[in-house]
């Protein structure tokens, strides 16, 4: 039975190895390379603008292999993070072999793996987002005795010259299919690398997003995962965005996650979906409704909500996309299959386990529980999110959530049954919490709450200072009102942070 996982496992690796990626020590690693004559080797770790950064080794010799997969390797810390001096900036990059995988682009055979950081005294970097967002988690854990497992969508648009057959109807493209929309293939190619790489994906498809201008057509598409541990979820985030940017690449398009491309049209958002579990099973539900456990992870993520705006959206183009009528929030509340809340319950299968059968009546009836598949989704992040820093905001959220005496009582006063974008709604809208308008504000409100997410040892106050820091340097407390009617210095921001993430 056990092999069976390894048969349509899409992940090179794994395959070989008849290993799964939690299992890979650095035998096995060596064994793979030595194997498959892997030439060289890639070390990838985040940096502060949320980019994969990369460090390349030519393998020169067993021994030499091993010495790079047993102590990692010096970088420039300061370089890649502005919160670390010059004067004390070395830290070492620390291969974890789980997620080691095969590089999809390279020409010279290669194998890339995925590093945390390392200070000087050999510990995690007390500051390093990775290590924020396992801090987080352990705290959340340990605290409160449920685990958060989360997925992430990513939307994004792809650039390209206009094309003049087949037409999509302006923001209509939701689930088109081609020749109306024209980047299906490569969808379809970033998401087989991206399984390849180890990442979970459940599926892709056009959005709504699709519009064009003098010389560029605009098409917006989405890749949703599966839920799985914090780790991995921001791991394969991570990656997976970079191979959509490097298939773009090779198409010759752009692939941009801004929140905004342009005023009026959808922007794309990085919506995070989470469901808490005890003893490994999924307790968002009980009894087919929104568990208590899980009122009280919402009640604690809607608390902090205003200032995880500084983990999730955090360019001034974020507060662009966060306002009325746009399917995306701007008050804090949740509500379930409502589109204009905080945070959004799906539609969950309850119910409706028979639905196969009815449709092919040859298939025997076999009666099915589809709660696990529950979760809860934040729908305010955006392509500029700091991925690690947005789950470990997420983390102390939940953890939060089971610390507040009156998180039944707030669940209760957020809950939304009305499109509150709806002028009839007025009243209710008045009544709730709005998200932040600004970078400016998104910082006041993290200085606010930075009481609840320095407990435990999770977030630093240097890692704080310097996100408030960079946050209020961009001065846009009110560039929302001035460029809202003015198209060119629309297009001159959306420019700007084209390649924000």
């Amino acid at each position: 039975m056990k092999e069976n996982q390894y048969i349509l496992n899409p992940n090179p690796l794994v395959k070989h190895l008849r290993k799964l990626p939690h299992e890979f020590t650095k035998e096995d690693i060596i064994r793979y390379i030595e194997d498959n004559e892997i030439e060289v080797v890639n070390f990838r770790y985040v940096g502060g603008d949320g980019r994969l950064k990369e460090l390349n080794f030519v393998i020169q010799s067993r021994e030499h292999l091993e010495s790079i997969l047993s102590s990692g390797e010096r970088v420039d810390g300061s370089s890649l993070f502005s919160f670390l001096e010059a004067g004390s900036s070395d830290l070492y990059v620390v291969p974890r072999f789980k997620t080691a995988f095969l590089n999809p682009f390279s020409e010279v055979p290669a194998v890339d793996i995925l590093c945390s950081y390392y200070d000087k005294d050999g510990n995690p970097l007390a500051s390093a987002p990775e290590n924020i967002m396992r801090k987080a988690h352990q705290a959340l854990l340990e605290k409160t005795g449920y685990d958060l497992e989360v997925m992430g969508e990513i939307e994004y648009y792809v650039i390209s010259d206009k094309d003049p057959l087949y037409k999509a109807t302006d923001q209509k493209g939701y689930h088109e299919s081609s020749p109306f929309v024209k980047w299906e293939q490569l969808r379809t190619e970033a998401m087989l690398a991206i399984a390849q790489t180890g990442a979970q994906i459940k599926y892709g498809h056009s959005e709504v997003g699709n519009f064009s201008d003098e010389e560029h057509e605009y098409e917006q598409n989405e890749i949703e995962f599966l839920p799985t541990n914090i780790e991995d979820a921001a791991d394969q985030l991570i990656i997976a965005k970079w191979i959509l940017r490097q298939v773009g690449y090779r198409y010759g398009v752009t692939v941009s996650y801004a929140p905004k491309i342009t005023a009026g049209k959808a922007g794309s958002g990085l919506h995070i979906h989470m469901r808490p579990m005890k003893d490994g099973q999924n307790v968002t539900l009980e009894n087919g409704r929104i568990s208590d456990v899980s009122k009280k992870v919402i009640a604690g993520i809607l608390d902090l909500a205003p200032s995880l705006s500084a983990f999730g959206n955090t360019i001034p183009t974020s507060y662009f996309r966060l306002v009325p009528h746009q399917e995306a929030p701007t008050n804090v509340c949740w509500g379930e299959r409502n589109r204009s809340t905080l945070i959004r319950v799906p539609l969950g299968w309850i119910g409706a386990s028979d639905m196969v059968k009815k449709e092919n009546p040859l298939e025997d009836e076999h009666p099915a529980d589809f709660s696990d598949k529950q979760t809860f989704e934040f729908r305010c992040p955006d392509g500029s999110a700091d991925i690690y820093l947005l789950i470990a905001g997420l983390c102390v959220g939940a953890r939060h959530g089971f610390e507040m005496p009156n998180a039944l009582e707030l669940a209760q006063k957020t809950y939304v049954d009305v499109n509150i974008f709806d002028n009839k709604h007025k009243h209710r809208t008045a009544e709730l919490a709005q998200l932040p308008y600004s970078c400016k504000q998104a910082a006041e409100f993290l200085q606010k709450h930075s009481d609840v997410y320095l407990q435990h040892g999770v977030f630093t106050q240097s890692l704080l200072d310097g996100i408030t820091k960079k946050l209020e340097e961009y001065r846009d407390e009110n560039l929302r009102e001035k460029v809202s009617c003015n198209r060119e210095e629309t297009m001159k921001l959306a420019r700007r942070f084209l390649h924000c993430g």
